[in-house]
């Protein structure tokens, strides 16, 4: 028996999952699951009306369909999703969420030898009426996310990896180790989008990183990870990178611009000068919002790794709230039970340089209170190893060089 009335029941979508299954493969004989790489799932179904194959991903982890059939069975396949619809447009990805295809119950159709996911690609599947869109051509490949194919279309015509030039002056946010600037969103004239491009990496870098993705891709997997635990970052909108390049320069990421007046760091600085409150925004409605997002950032498994102030924007919400955007996401690693608090400390230390040690207790304060502990002595050592590290590098570190040199020329 179960309690309650009918009213105090909701239908979940995995109600909408079964209901589809139930209606799909039961009087189907199971012919075998079709691929042995992990994370990636094909099983077929045969019955005297259709052939089914059920295919699907795990943990946030993406295929090309074009990896896995040959075209000819694409084209002649029919989609349905997880929840029992006949899809308008063929995808080009497999996600977590499943989908079958089927054809006539006498075609035969395997999936390429070596079929597997996308190396190193994470996505966030599950935002609300976007679909992620496949694009591999002339040596370029990446993603692009967008409501449909015709707006998938659209953007690409203007943010094709080979239409993307150098950047406009007047746009450039950043030129050091990366090119950052901004560009009209084809979407709406009224809005921006952020490009990001590797513009210097050394040589030692081209010889380490060798075998990690790109920074476009790392870029875009931290955002994708991010927002798949909940946590605010500028929305991705497309990566692309050219295959084998050699330079690690070759490739591109492509976010919404963040509306924002402040970063974290501006704050910080401005209430250790003795300032309450900066810009008409409170220390006091700072530190506990700031703590709760961080602490669900960490709670959720994200170790950022670069959380400096200045990639933390904040800005209000409908209810003139004060809330926090992270960028720059490419350093980025993800922990399936939560980040070691040794590696807290370790992010929670860059953002606090530039905090007086008063506005630490206070906010560090409420983030320990969150993990049921104490801000004591112990967990203040990294702050003070941290802060010892910033001035020697100040002054004996590329950044005092820098001033000496440019002393040097101008007397």
């Amino acid at each position: 028996a179960v309690t309650g009335a009918v009213g105090d029941f909701r239908i979940r979508p995995s109600f909408h999952a079964l209901k589809a299954f139930a209606g799909l493969i039961p009087g189907c004989r199971y012919e075998g699951r079709l691929n042995t790489s992990p994370i990636l799932e094909v099983h077929a179904f045969r019955s005297d009306r259709k052939l089914f194959h059920a295919v699907w991903t795990i943990n946030g982890r993406t295929a090309a369909l074009i990896d896995l059939y040959a075209n000819e069975d694409l084209q002649a396949a029919s989609f349905v999703s997880r929840d029992g619809d006949l899809l308008s447009e063929a995808p080009t990805l497999v996600s977590e969420t499943l989908i079958y295809l089927y054809w006539p119950p006498e075609r035969e159709v395997r999936t390429k030898a070596g079929a597997a996911i996308l190396k190193a690609v994470a996505i966030h599947r599950h935002v609300l009426g976007k679909t992620h869109s496949f694009f591999r051509q002339d040596g370029w490949q990446g993603l692009v996310l967008a409501r449909d194919t015709n707006e998938a279309e659209s953007l690409l015509r203007e943010i094709h990896p080979q239409r993307i030039s150098s950047p406009p002056r007047e746009a450039i946010l950043r030129h050091a180790r990366n090119a950052i600037w901004t560009i009209t969103d084809p979407r709406n004239p009224d809005c921006r989008l952020v490009v990001k491009q590797p513009a210097r990496i050394f040589l030692h870098k081209r010889i380490l990183d060798c075998r990690k993705p790109s920074k476009a891709l790392r870029s875009w997997n931290g955002a994708c990870e991010l927002l798949r635990l909940g946590v605010e970052t500028a929305r991705p909108v497309a990566y692309f990178e050219f295959l084998g390049d050699a330079s690690r320069r070759k490739n591109f990421y492509i976010c919404e611009y963040v509306q924002s007046r402040l970063s974290v760091r501006e704050l910080f600085s401005a209430y250790a000068r003795g300032l309450d409150v900066f810009q008409e925004v409170p220390a006091s409605e700072v530190y506990g919002p700031l703590s709760r997002y961080l602490l669900k950032m960490h709670s959720g498994g994200v170790f950022f790794r670069d959380l400096s102030g200045g990639n933390i924007l904040v800005s209000q919400n409908a209810e003139g709230q004060h809330c926090f955007s992270l960028i720059d996401t490419g350093r980025t690693r993800i922990y399936p039970l939560g980040v070691p608090l040794w590696q807290r400390l370790s992010d929670l230390s860059r953002i606090c340089n530039k905090l007086h040690w008063t506005g630490r207790e206070q906010f560090l304060g409420e983030y320990f209170r969150g993990i049921g502990k104490t801000f004591s002595f112990p967990y203040q050592i990294p702050f003070h190893l941290y802060d010892f590290k910033v001035w020697l590098k100040r002054r004996v570190g590329r950044k005092a060089l820098k001033r000496l040199l440019k002393k040097f020329k101008s007397g």
